[in-house]
């Protein structure tokens, strides 16, 4: 499993068995919804009753910031009291919140879901949806891209917490020392990673051993929507243009060996970051504080572009994220969706932002003591300038399969199979998606591809 700590990194999920159940129960089997009646209705004045009369709900979270934001709500309202519980990360998480609502009880209140996974939850109809209680009208507050992230289907299942809008981070270091310009589009990546490798045969442009959440995010940062589902019927077309668009460059860097195969995450990968091995990552704005604290070699050496593009136009995607969703098992879920509001619309944001978490509000996107900071770490560069810059700038139109889950556990035996031998990515997104269909169709749903 790969996480960070701040926890919105895309998380691989392994145990599809486990995940499968959340698919079958999708197509009518194995959840129980029963809930109390209120669970099915309510309203925008109920959340406020419900803070008023207070109560005791469960919150199932991993960030760093959970303990601090459930002891300041608790401050803030004494009679309600919030049983913070850490399941886990990834799959012990989504396995643990899928066992408790098969069997029909055991699950929190409140639970942190990620983007990618909340249809996978919510289309089963195991969550509430919040817009009962009037909660759509908080649409401006968020960005565009994490407010379309809490959708599922018609219904809305959580307030955004943060973003993970994609940005170029890169060795400054190393780039001077070889004359490497920052790339701006990715034919000038390409060149850049041939002429570093030239240069240095020990140096690499980046690694990429094969990411589900890597893959996917880059897809859709140029443009491809592969994945399209309309209630039980679903489209899947890993060959579309933003596909193709993305593998044009890609296979470029892999079969010619230009990326490093060291996995993310490891002890390697953090050395590698350190001492110049691997020049840039292409990823989410939460990266900072995972540098800051794992990576401390590297301190003073890197700064922070926008991506690449393929046309020199701003254009990025989201890698990460997540929300937090009341489930239908609640017996109070106007008071969670009371909790829900204050963690991701109220006073819940500020401990969130303190522990370094990158915000999805666009209040403190537009902050000046936030956006004009400057990072120590990266030589006093004011990087959220770059990174509040990319979140306005996340294209349109992107959405997970309601088995995002069960899709990235079995990633490594499709399009990861391509990296190994370093041959065209093209031929594992084919056998990815065929693979997808045929379970799709297994689960009950009607997938064409």
């Amino acid at each position: 499993m790969k996480s960070h700590r701040w926890g919105i990194r895309r998380l691989v999920v392994a145990g599809a068995a486990v995940m499968a159940l959340a698919v079958v129960a999708a197509c009518g089997g194995g959840s129980d919804n029963s809930g109390s009646s209120s669970a099915s209705t309510g309203s925008a004045d109920a959340v406020d009753a419900a803070l008023k009369a207070g109560g005791t709900i469960t919150y199932w979270s991993w960030t760093p910031s959970a303990e601090a934001q459930v002891k300041a709500f608790m401050a803030q309202y004494p009679n309600v009291k919030v049983n913070y519980v850490n399941a886990g990360t990834g799959n012990d998480h989504y396995t643990k919140l899928q066992n408790a609502i098969k069997a029909g009880s055991g699950a929190p209140d409140v639970a942190q879901i990620e983007y990618q996974a909340l249809p996978q939850f919510a289309l089963p109809g195991s969550l509430v949806d919040l817009g009962q209680y009037g909660f759509s009208q908080y649409e401006s507050a968020y960005t565009a891209s994490t407010w379309a992230a809490v959708h599922a289907g018609s219904g809305l299942y959580g307030l955004p917490q943060d973003s993970g809008p994609m940005a170029l981070f890169y060795n400054k270091q190393v780039f001077d020392k070889y004359g490497i310009a920052v790339p701006k589009t990715w034919d000038e990546y390409v060149a850049a990673a041939k002429k570093l490798h030239a240069a240095n045969p020990k140096a690499y442009i980046t690694n990429d051993a094969g990411d589900a959440g890597f893959t996917t995010s880059m897809i859709w940062q140029a443009g491809g929507q592969p994945f399209k589902t309309d209630g039980k019927n679903i489209a899947i077309n890993l060959q579309d243009d933003g596909s193709k668009k993305w593998t044009s460059t890609w296979n470029q860097l892999v079969t010619g060996g230009l990326v490093s195969n060291i996995p993310g995450w490891t002890d390697e990968w953090f050395k590698a970051l350190g001492d110049g091995t691997i020049a840039t990552l292409p990823t989410g704005a939460w990266m900072p504080g995972v540098m800051e604290s794992s990576v401390k070699a590297g301190a003073g050496k890197w700064a922070v572009a926008p991506m690449p593009t393929y046309d020199g136009q701003p254009a990025t995607a989201e890698n990460g994220g997540s929300t937090e969703s009341v489930l239908k098992q609640s017996k109070n879920p106007a008071l969670a969706a009371a909790f829900v509001r204050w963690l991701n619309h109220d006073e819940g944001v500020k401990p969130f932002l303190a522990s370094g978490g990158f915000p999805a509000t666009t209040a403190d996107l537009k902050d000046p003591a936030f956006v004009d900071k400057a990072s120590t770490y990266f030589g006093g560069q004011k990087i959220n300038q770059v990174l509040t810059g990319a979140a306005g700038s996340v294209v349109k139109g992107w959405s997970y399969l309601p088995y995002e889950l069960y899709a990235n556990s079995i990633y490594g035996d499709t399009v990861g199979k391509a990296y190994q031998s370093k041959s065209d990515l093209n031929t594992g997104l084919k056998a990815w998606q065929d693979a997808l269909v045929t379970y799709g169709n297994q689960q009950g749903f009607q997938v064409n591809g």
